[in-house]
């Protein structure tokens, strides 16, 4: 069953049947019970929502689905056609709107998209706003508008070059001395909308942008999830063009990465950590992660005399605690920087201008820049889901067996070694278990999490 329903938006492979793939039925009933959602949140004259979408090969056959669904509820549409994540999400408050829905798998692979929902703020719906669109979706409560009264679809597609005008009116974002270093980046755009959004940035920024795969026709030539395997031809092109770095997004521009000029991965992990300690040197405050995230935000975050927490997976529950907490910066440690100056959502297009900012004013290698940072090591493992797996006896039983352990149990089971970690919980966007480990060498990390997988492991095959 690959139909996701979740906290980060109705997600789910093309084709096949109904109610267990995102097929046109599937679409259109979530799209209605949304409208139908909004609607009930004010009573007015006139709804608007603004639809973008990444460069899926479904992409404009789900968006048609979706707009033309609201158009028979009486809701307006603005389409910003090709766009990103970020890029929508500061769309909805600049037009007004009462609501958005992004187009989008995000890191999965082409067969996959999803409907990304979100509220007049341009911020993800938290989980019980989330839950009410279910129950409507499974309900099928929703009254259409008579004929008069149907809605009317607006074409706007300046939104990215407007998204970008913010990103450059921010104060920390130094144009001038970005200009100045005349830096020479390497691009892979994964052939999706960061293919159109961040060169264009680059651009404005005065950075001589080597593009690779920047063609937004939605063909992945890789696994689209910004990870190192999936990156050797980003390395070899960093090289080959003496590059000062590269640049890496997936397919809806939400998360970011970097190599180094060596063509050596600067980490995941390690760009928001950079990002902050740019802001958090500007402006005194504090910063939020996940709890999948890396203990050097933490480490940083201190050293700026800021103070840090970590909040549940996914990006409502950051920006939540960013919120109560009065964080200058926040994200997730895939690469989500959530600057609060511009919104409250991932954007590698203010990660891109922050960081660019950040080297130009240490004037160092990025791989020198990584140098400087608290050393930890990643292991981000995952178990298929099948019909005989009871996450929930599973981290029950996980959580038992380490009870001596620092536990922290408000997402799946987070496990505090006084040198290390693991986070084992279940996946909102994929039908997998996620098993993240952090150690002070990657050798620790990966017998970590092989360690925990083999005690997963023995408890299903106790229970078969």
């Amino acid at each position: 069953m690959t139909l996701i329903k979740s906290i980060s938006g109705i997600r789910g492979t093309i084709g096949g049947r109904v109610g267990d793939n995102l097929t046109p039925i599937d679409t259109v009933k979530f799209a209605a019970a949304y409208g139908t959602w909004l609607k009930s949140q004010r009573q007015k004259e006139n709804y608007r929502v603004v639809i973008g979408r990444d460069a899926r090969i479904s992409g404009e056959m789900i968006q048609n689905l979706v707009m033309n669904t609201l158009v028979g509820l009486g809701i307006n549409v603005v389409d910003v056609g090709l766009s990103t994540t970020p890029t929508v999400e500061v769309a909805v408050p600049m037009e007004h709107a009462d609501g958005g829905i992004i187009l989008t798998a995000s890191h999965n692979p082409k067969q996959w998209n999803a409907l990304k929902l979100l509220d007049a703020k341009g911020e993800f719906l938290n989980a019980v706003e989330g839950a009410k669109i279910l129950k409507i979706a499974e309900s099928n409560e929703m009254d259409f508008a008579e004929v008069d009264s149907l809605g009317k679809i607006t074409i706007n597609a300046a939104y990215i070059d407007l998204h970008i005008d913010e990103v450059l009116n921010l104060e920390l974002v130094d144009k001038k001395a970005i200009e100045d270093q005349k830096f020479r980046v390497v691009v892979d755009g994964v052939n999706s909308t960061g293919g159109i959004a961040i060169p264009r940035l680059l651009e404005r920024l005065g950075v001589d942008a080597v593009e690779l795969y920047c063609e937004p026709n939605g063909h992945f030539p890789h696994n689209p999830e910004p990870l190192k395997e999936h990156l050797t031809d980003l390395s070899n092109a960093v090289k080959d063009v003496k590059a000062d770095f590269g640049i890496v997004v997936d397919p809806d521009v939400d998360r970011l990465a970097f190599m180094d000029e060596n063509g050596e991965m600067f980490g995941e992990e390690y760009t928001l950590v950079a990002c902050a300690d740019y802001v958090l040197s500007k402006t005194k405050g504090n910063t939020v992660s996940n709890m999948s995230s890396t203990r050097a935000l933490s480490d940083v975050t201190n050293a700026h005399n800021g103070h840090y927490e970590a909040s549940a997976v996914g990006e409502v529950n950051v920006v939540a605690l960013m919120k109560k907490n009065n964080a200058v910066i926040g994200g997730e440690g895939n690469g989500g920087i959530i600057y609060p100056e511009l919104h409250y959502g991932r954007d590698a297009l203010v990660g891109v201008a922050l960081f660019l900012s950040l080297l130009a004013e240490k004037r160092m290698p990025v791989s020198k820049l990584r140098a400087s940072y608290p050393s930890y090591f990643m292991s981000k493992k995952k178990i298929q889901l099948t019909p005989n797996l009871d996450v929930d006896a599973i981290l029950e039983h996980m959580k038992n067996k380490y009870t001596n352990e620092k536990l922290t149990t408000i997402d799946g089971v987070k496990i505090d070694f006084a040198e290390n970690w693991v986070h084992l919980r279940k996946s909102n966007t994929e039908p997998i278990i996620r098993i993240y480990t952090e150690a002070k060498t990657q050798e620790v990390a990966d017998n970590l999490a092989n360690k925990i997988i083999s005690e997963i492991e023995e408890v299903v095959n106790a229970n078969v």
